[in-house]
This record gives C-alpha cells, sequence and structure tokens, in this order.
C-alpha cells in the first residue's frame, strides 16, 4: 500500500557517515521511517545517530494496528523521550562522548495520516503535484534569525554558523520533541533527510526530482547524486515514503547507515 526508498552516502569530505535511517515498511500496519544525523566527531556522532533510529524503532514495535492518531503521536514522542535519556546517560559516563548527540526525524504513516516526530535539523517534506511543504521547523541558530528577520531565508543557507543546533537529541537530560500530524493522499510523497541534502539542493529541485519519472529508488538515488554534484560536504540521506494504494506493502526493516 506504501512503498519506500531509502539511499545514503558518505559524501565527498567526511570520513566517516554518522548518519544513520531505519525503514520498516509494515509495522502492525503503519509505515516508519526515522532518519538521524549524528554529531560530535568520529565515534560518537555515528552512536548516537545508531542508538537514536535502534531505539525508537525498538520502543515502537508493539504500537497497536488500531492506535489512534493522538497515541501514535504520544508513543513516538515517548520514543524519541527515551532515545534522548539514553544517549544523554552513554555520554555523560565517557569522558570522549560529552557533547555528542544527533538530529532525529520520524514519522509513522498510513494511507490517510502521517504523525511526524524531530529534534534538530533534519527535515521532512510532504511532496505532490500541488508542490512542496516542509512538515519540520528546522531547530537552528540560522532558522531563529530568519524567524526574527536578522537574516534572510537565502543568507541562512550560506551563514557560517548554519550548523549550530539550539536543540538535538542527547545534548541535554530533557528534551521538547516537536510531534504533529497531517493528512496525505493517493500520489503523496514524504521526503525524510538530513541536511547533507537539504542544505545543498533547492526545494525546485527536490520536487523537481520526486514528481518527475521513474522508480521510487531511482529518484532517492538521483537525489543523493544531486548532492553530491552540489559539493558533497556532508553526509546525505534521503527516505521516500510513497503513498500507493496500488502496491504491496512489505514486512521488512533495513538499517542504513554505510556508506554504498
Amino acid at each position: 500500500m506504501i512503498r519506500t526508498a531509502n539511499q545514503t552516502d558518505i559524501g565527498r569530505v567526511r570520513l566517516v557517515n554518522e548518519d544513520r535511517a531505519v525503514v520498516q515498511e509494515d509495522l502492525n500496519g503503519f509505515v516508519l521511517a526515522i532518519v538521524a544525523d549524528g554529531m560530535g566527531g568520529h565515534q560518537a556522532g555515528d552512536i548516537a545517530s545508531q542508538m537514536a533510529v535502534e531505539i525508537i524503532h525498538t520502543e515502537l514495535q508493539s504500537i497497536p494496528g488500531d492506535a489512534s492518531v493522538e497515541e501514535r503521536k504520544n508513543r513516538l514522542r515517548a520514543a524519541i523521550e527515551l532515545a534522548n535519556a539514553n544517549i544523554f546517560a552513554f555520554a555523560a559516563e565517557r569522558e570522549n562522548y560529552h557533547g555528542m548527540g544527533t538530529t532525529v526525524v520520524a514519522v509513522i504513516a498510513d494511507e490517510h495520516t502521517v504523525v511526524v516526530g524531530h529534534i534538530g535539523d533534519s527535515r521532512a517534506y510532504q511532496v505532490n503535484q500541488a508542490g512542496i511543504e516542509q512538515l519540520t521547523e528546522d531547530h537552528s541558530l540560522v532558522n531563529e534569525l530568519v524567524k526574527s528577520g536578522q537574516i534572510t531565508r537565502e543568507e541562512a543557507g550560506h551563514h557560517p554558523r548554519r550548523n549550530v543546533l539550539t536543540r538535538a537529541l542527547g545534548t541535554e537530560a530533557g528534551i521538547e520533541v516537536d510531534v504533529r500530524d497531517v493528512q496525505w493522499r493517493y500520489g503523496d510523497v514524504l521526503l525524510l533527510c538530513s541536511d547533507g541534502l537539504s542544505g545543498l539542493v533547492s526545494r525546485e529541485r527536490l520536487l523537481a526530482v520526486v514528481n518527475g519519472d521513474g522508480l521510487l529508488e531511482g529518484k532517492a538515488q538521483r537525489l543523493v547524486a544531486e548532492a553530491m554534484e552540489a559539493g558533497g560536504d556532508d553526509n546525505i540521506t534521503v527516505v521516500l515514503v510513497s503513498n500507493d494504494a496500488g502496491s504491496t506493502a512489505v514486512d521488512t526493516a533495513h538499517f542504513d547507515g554505510e556508506e554504498r
């Protein structure tokens, strides 16, 4: 019923891929997709992002197939909060890992409703023939500067502190998770990504690729290629979730984090 595709690449500059993604196409009738972008240097950022996707994925396995939208939101929030507590505790006990953290964006979807939870600047977009809408709001310094009118959105893309987050997973004992629900229809596509994609590829290009011809997997590959062509200065991770009532869901889970 809902199809997915995902791709990740280390990029042209980084020595380690600190991005992680997990996609489960049949979670008691829902589709689960998670993207995390770790930070804190080698063996810290990649641990944080791996812990985040594994804990959230594990915690949501017991979600009932008849869960209401409100219950889905509560369970997603609780899973992200648990991941935060575990990552924070892990770092607090190990001097080398102090300050490690990760972004996270996660969706639980059925054919009618998408529940989105996030912290940081990894994004979720909803794409259809009407256009592209960002479903998440970056928890970043430059976004705060844009909202207060100090810089323009165009300037934000080149700001020297564009990678500074105001909220991340695992850096503090308590966190606030942004959770919302949106409606979607047959033909709509969700795009989840790390800032290695959204920071280099314009919304116009994201829209053109997702709405273009070809298979979903090819579109995910094309998005990664566009980020590479634009410089590839960060890890790049893309998950596409397509509301395609004509296809058959597959019961599988893919953990992706290594360079392809």
